[in-house]
C-alpha cells in the first residue's frame, strides 16, 4: 500500500553539477545567490505572519511548542541574528505568555512554563533588564521542588516531563553570562532522570540500564522517549560521571540502535512494527542529533553510521505533507541535513538542507493539511521562518528547544 504521509523525493540529489545553484564548493558555504533567496522568503513570510496577528495573538495557547512564546521565540531569534532591535523587543509578549499559566506541574520550556520563563529571563538579560531576567530565573528554580520530588509521578520526556525541564536550565545557563542555575540543580535533575530510567528498565529486565514509559507506551523518538531524553542527557555531560556516561547512557545508546529497522529508520516505539514515522518528533530525524553527538561523545564511528544512514531515510521520505512545521513537517527533518554537515563539513549535506529549505520557501503549496496551530514555532509557519532564518548560517543552526 502505497504510504501517503510523504511525497516521493522529486529533488535531484548531490553533485558537482547540481550544486552550482546553492553552494560555493571551496568555501564549503551557501552562495551569494542562494542566500538572497533565503533572505527574501524568510522576509515575505514572516511578513505573512505579522499580517495574521490577529489570529494568533489572541489565542488561549501561550506555550513554545504551539503558542505565542514560541512565535516570540521566532521574532527573538530572527532579532538576534539580523541584528533588528525591533524584534528583540518581546519581553511583553513573553510576560504575558508567564502570567497566563496557572498550575506549577507545566514545568517543561515546550510546553509548560519553563520555556515562556527562560526565554522572558533571557530576553530580559539582553534588553539590560537584570531585575526582571533574576526574577523569571527565581520562579524557573522554583520549579525543581516538584521536578525532584519523586512522589510526583512526573515523566522524563522532553515534551511533558523532567528532561523538559532540564532543556530550561541549559537554555539559561548557555545564554547568560555567568550561568545563574548552580550546577547542583542540574546534577539533582540529571541524577533523578538517570534513576527514575534505571528504575523502570530493571522492572522490565530490558538489557538496557535505561527505559522510560510515557502513557504506558516505551516511546523511544525525541519528544516523548528515550531518544530524547539521551540527547538532553548527552548535552548535560558536564554534569554526569563517568560512571553514568559509561554504564548508563552508551549501553542504552547501543541498545536503541538495536531496535532500528532494515532501512535505517526507528520505531516509534519499543514493540513497534510499522516503519512509517519519519518526523522530529518520531523517528529518524530526533535520532541523527541523537548519534552525531553520541559519536562526538564516545568517538565511536558505529554512532557517526547510524546518523548517516538516518540522514538517508530522511532524504527518501522527509518531504513530508502534513507541512513545513518543525514537530512533523519539512523544516523539522531539514534539520537532520544541518546537523551531518556541522559535524563531517560534507557539502552534500548542506546541500540537501538547500533542497528542503527550498521545499519550504514554497510555503503551503506542498500540503494536504492544516495544522491545528498553523502559525505556531511547532506546527506551523513561526517554525518554518525559524528553520530558514538557521538556514542562512547553517554551522550555528539549532532546532529550537532540543539542541542547547
Amino acid at each position: 500500500m502505497e504510504d501517503t504521509r510523504y511525497y516521493d523525493n522529486p529533488l535531484e540529489d548531490y553533485s558537482d553539477f547540481t550544486s552550482i545553484p546553492y553552494i560555493n564548493r571551496d568555501t564549503k558555504e551557501i552562495n551569494e545567490y542562494f542566500k538572497r533567496a533565503l533572505s527574501e522568503s524568510t522576509k515575505k513570510l514572516l511578513y505573512q505572519l505579522e499580517e495574521k496577528k490577529s489570529h494568533w495573538i489572541h489565542d488561549h495557547d501561550n506555550s513554545v511548542y504551539t503558542g505565542t512564546a514560541g512565535i516570540a521565540y521566532m521574532f527573538y531569534h530572527y532579532g538576534k541574528c539580523f541584528n533588528e532591535p525591533a524584534y528583540i523587543r518581546v519581553a511583553k509578549l513573553l510576560g504575558t505568555s508567564v502570567s497566563k499559566f496557572r498550575g506549577r506541574r507545566e514545568i517543561t520550556f515546550v510546553t509548560g512554563i519553563a520555556g515562556p520563563l527562560a526565554l522572558h529571563a533571557v530576553v530580559s538579560h539582553s534588553e539590560g533588564n537584570e531585575k526582571e531576567s533574576e526574577n523569571m530565573i527565581t520562579r524557573l528554580k522554583s520549579l525543581s521542588s516538584h521536578v525532584l520530588d519523586e512522589r510526583s509521578e512526573l515523566s522524563d520526556e522532553l515534551l511533558y516531563g523532567r528532561i523538559g525541564y532540564l532543556f530550561a536550565l541549559l537554555f539559561v545557563n548557555s545564554h547568560i553570562s555567568p550561568p545563574p542555575v548552580e550546577d547542583d540543580i542540574i546534577k539533582q535533575v540529571v541524577t533523578i532522570t538517570i534513576k527514575s530510567g534505571n528504575i523502570y528498565a530493571a522492572s522490565t529486565k530490558y538489557k538496557t540500564p535505561l527505559m522510560y514509559a510515557w502513557h504506558d507506551s516505551e516511546y523511544l523518538g525525541a519528544a516523548h522517549g528515550l531518544g530524547g531524553i539521551l540527547y538532553l542527557l548527552l548535552q548535560a555531560r558536564a554534569y554526569l560521571t563517568q560512571s553514568q556516561l559509561e554504564n548508563d547512557i552508551k549501553p542504552a545508546l547501543e541498545f536503541l540502535q538495536r531496535l532500528r529497522y532494515p532501512t535505517g529508520n526507528f520505531p516509534s516505539s519499543n514493540g513497534s512494527t510499522t516503519d512509517k514515522l519519519v518526523h522530529w518528533c518520531h523517528g529518524a530525524p530526533g535520532m541523527t542529533m541523537l548519534f552525531c553527538l553520541a559519536y562526538e561523545v564516545f568517538k565511536d564511528e558505529q554512532y557517526l553510521n547510524t546518523a548517516l544512514q538516518c540522514g538517508e531515510v530522511i532524504w527518501e521520505r522527509g518531504l513530508l505533507k502534513k507541512g513545513y512545521g518543525i514537530c512533523h513537517g519539512v523544516a523539522g527533518n531539514a534539520y537532520t541535513f544541518l546537523c551531518l554537515f556541522q559535524h563531517t563539513k560534507d557539502v552534500s549535506h548542506l546541500y540537501r538542507a538547500c533542497k528542503f529549505a527550498e521545499w519550504c520557501m514554497d510555503f503551503g503549496t506542498h500540503m494536504t493539511t492544516n495544522p491545528d496551530r498553523q502559525f505556531s514555532l511547532f506546527e506551523g509557519l513561526a517554525g518554518t521562518i525559524y528553520f530558514l532564518i538557521d538556514m542562512q548560517n547553517p554551522l550555528s543552526a539549532k532546532l529550537p528547544a532540543y539542541t542547547v
